[in-house]
């Protein structure tokens, strides 16, 4: 048994919503602020496009903040423990992405950080209704049903595709 096994015993589970909604949001964050490129102009005129390496820096980032970020949160599924962290991280990390190619890197994680704030903030601890789980899934627990990972998915799918196929926007003004 581990140590950190025995305090989960201690821990209330709802105190682990601002670590899972909050961490992930965080990691992509700075998975968003990587994705700056200095070569516009090299990416318009290549030989062969930069898509693979878009894609592959995206996916290896994510997978790599997943599983460390979920080795961070012991427990079970139904009260926020792995799988939420990776749902959330795949879900920030697609909206950090989107955000990428429409408004730069630099403020790639501004309409993350907005989204996963007032969902935390305006949930208030409960969330209830029919399609609870497909707007507020940052609060959801991982186990709550294929809702949030849905969302999550087709956030993480559409924000990647859309930075894969346009690149990150082109930063303007002065630095």
């Amino acid at each position: 048994m581990r140590a950190a096994d025995a305090l989960d015993a201690y821990v209330d589970p709802d105190r682990r919503v601002p670590l899972v909604a909050l961490a992930p949001l965080f990691a992509a964050a700075v998975i968003g602020t990587s994705l700056h490129t200095a070569s516009d102009e090299l990416d318009r005129t290549a030989v062969r496009p930069w898509w693979r390496l878009r894609l592959a820096h995206l996916l290896i980032l994510t997978a790599l903040t997943a599983a460390l970020l979920s080795a961070a949160v012991v427990g079970h599924a139904s009260v926020f423990g792995p799988p939420a962290m990776v749902r959330n991280t795949l879900g920030c990390t697609g909206l950090t992405a989107a955000a990428a190619a429409l408004l730069g890197a630099r403020l790639s994680w501004l309409p993350a950080f907005g989204y996963v704030s007032a969902v935390y903030l305006g949930s208030a601890g409960t969330v209830r209704g029919r399609w609870s789980s497909v707007w507020a899934w940052p609060v959801h627990p991982g186990g709550a049903g294929t809702g949030a990972w849905a969302a999550a998915a087709v956030v993480f799918a559409g924000g990647g595709a859309l930075y894969v196929v346009r690149g990150a926007r082109a930063e303007t003004g002065r630095p």
